[in-house]
């Protein structure tokens, strides 16, 4: 048995005041809680990734990691039910002279339930075979009764384009038949937080950004984004996706982990509003954030003006576009030129060196 190792924490009267609270014993942080009439203390490191249980709540006789709401025996240390596998070390308390104290050296094993990996989380390794090209639309409508969108109108020609004259492999992705939930914050919470894959992919199996996530890190070469603008800005659903994505650039900047490597984006951005030039430039911003590269010309777009309010004027000109059709098309033939040389190894990956930035790694017990 090792030696006991008493700590003083502080003053009953004060420390009771807090149902949960982290309190630090040398360089140990504790979950401390007072609930019934009496103290006690776990470890302040959950078992998923670390995060502070001393910060969370109080659910009944279990603490609540404030991270991804995993949660432990306030007493024992053990998981809810039907997960007691997971442990997180326990201390003894005992009061003397109205003073809190801890026994560091009373601490129980942490023990982890083994969890599957979610699929999203093996490696990544392009598989062999021509350039993958998805295409995802942005643009929201009533699915029972679909209108003309001029810029799913481009994503189909240059998707068509790709299959049937380069003969490469497509498919198409339309944000507005998925169910996803919206961002959370859990990287506000803390860099260690926002997970890959995404928190709430791992805690929500009906969440359904998974396709997008497997398709623009695992599968595909080519990125196409497709946006009308709205109010002089991507769509609603553009940043609903890419704030979800956050989980990919934070890879990056935490952990050395570059997702979307060899990979190359590319958009359509078309409004009978204003302002291609700054949605295109947050377009390319964001994608250059998170690794990709960008063909020559790396956008195709139309706008008819500020003051252009007769949309059915619009969606004539659309489609009787043979030059945004034909522009549709040498974009995407462009980008998987751009694609074929970085697969093929013509272009040199660099690593991430950005001044500012640099990965930190997270330590806990």
């Amino acid at each position: 048995m090792p030696d006991e190792q008493w700590i003083e924490i502080g003053a009953v009267g004060e420390l009771k005041l807090k149902p949960l609270q982290e309190i630090m014993c040398g360089t140990t942080p504790i979950a401390l809680t007072y609930k019934n009439g009496s103290f006690a203390a776990i470890s302040g490191a959950c078992n998923h990734v670390g995060g502070p249980l001393g910060e969370g709540t109080l659910d009944g006789e279990y603490v609540v990691c404030p991270w991804h709401y995993w949660k432990f025996h306030r007493q024992t240390g053990q998981g809810e039910p039907g997960y007691e596998q997971d442990q997180v070390p326990a201390y003894a308390t005992k009061i003397e002279n109205g003073r809190l104290f801890i026994d560091l050296s009373s601490a129980s094993k942490r023990k982890k339930q083994p969890h599957q990996p979610h699929p999203l989380a093996r490696p990544v390794v392009r598989q062999p075979g021509s350039i993958r090209v998805v295409g995802i639309s942005t643009t929201s409508m009533t699915q029972e009764h679909p209108r003309y969108s001029a810029s799913d109108a481009l994503l189909d020609a240059a998707l068509e384009h790709a299959k049937t004259a380069l003969l490469l492999e497509t498919q198409c992705i339309r944000l507005r038949e998925l169910s996803f939930r919206a961002c959370e914050g859990f990287y506000s919470k803390s860099a260690y937080a926002c997970t890959w894959p995404c928190s709430i992919t791992q805690m929500d199996p009906e969440d359904q950004l998974d396709r997008v996530y497997e398709a623009i890190v695992h599968w595909a070469d080519v990125i196409l984004i497709a946006t009308p603008i709205r109010w002089g800005n991507a769509s609603s659903l553009y940043y609903k996706m890419v704030e979800r994505m956050n989980c990919i650039q934070n890879q990056d900047t935490i952990a050395n982990k570059h997702l979307l490597k060899n990979k190359v984006a590319a958009f359509i951005i078309m409004g009978g509003q204003d302002n291609v030039q700054g949605v295109a430039g947050q377009l390319m911003t964001f994608f250059s954030e998170v690794g990709c590269q960008f063909p020559q010309f790396p956008f195709i777009a139309h706008s008819r003006g500020w003051s252009a309010e007769d949309m059915e004027r619009n969606v004539r000109e659309v489609q009787n576009s043979r030059e945004l059709r034909e522009g549709a098309q040498e974009l995407v033939t462009r980008a998987a030129a751009m694609a074929r040389l970085m697969v093929e190894g013509q272009l040199p990956e660099h690593p991430l060196a950005r001044g500012g930035r640099k990965a930190h790694h997270l330590d806990s017990e």
